[in-house]
């Protein structure tokens, strides 16, 4: 039988690899909603209504809580930068703690 050792390492790359992935997520969400917002997009696609709406079922839950305290300034939202932010500083954070470093 094959036995594996999970180690704090291990565990603490997984978390940094799906902390990367959400930060990831709620970029493309960002680009694609400007892209679609300038009319790239194909009217009436299944496609690109389905990745967008997974885009904003993930990374709205989120972002939802900085837009709340942030307001925008003028036609700029800036709280969609400054949670990627935060959530990169809190990915260094634990991926560290974890480590034990």
């Amino acid at each position: 039988m094959l036995a594996l050792a999970i180690t704090r390492y291990d565990i603490a790359n997984y978390v940094g690899a799906l902390l990367y992935v959400y930060i990831v997520l709620i970029f493309v969400h960002i680009l694609l909603n400007l892209l679609f917002s300038f009319g790239v997009r194909v009217p009436y696609s299944r496609w690109s209504d389905a990745v967008l709406s997974f885009l904003r079922d993930v990374s709205e839950p989120y972002l939802g809580l900085f837009r709340k305290v942030i307001p925008p300034i003028g036609a700029f939202d800036f709280s969609p930068m400054i949670a990627i932010i935060l959530l990169y500083i809190v990915q260094s954070l634990v991926v560290n703690a974890i480590r034990g470093g």
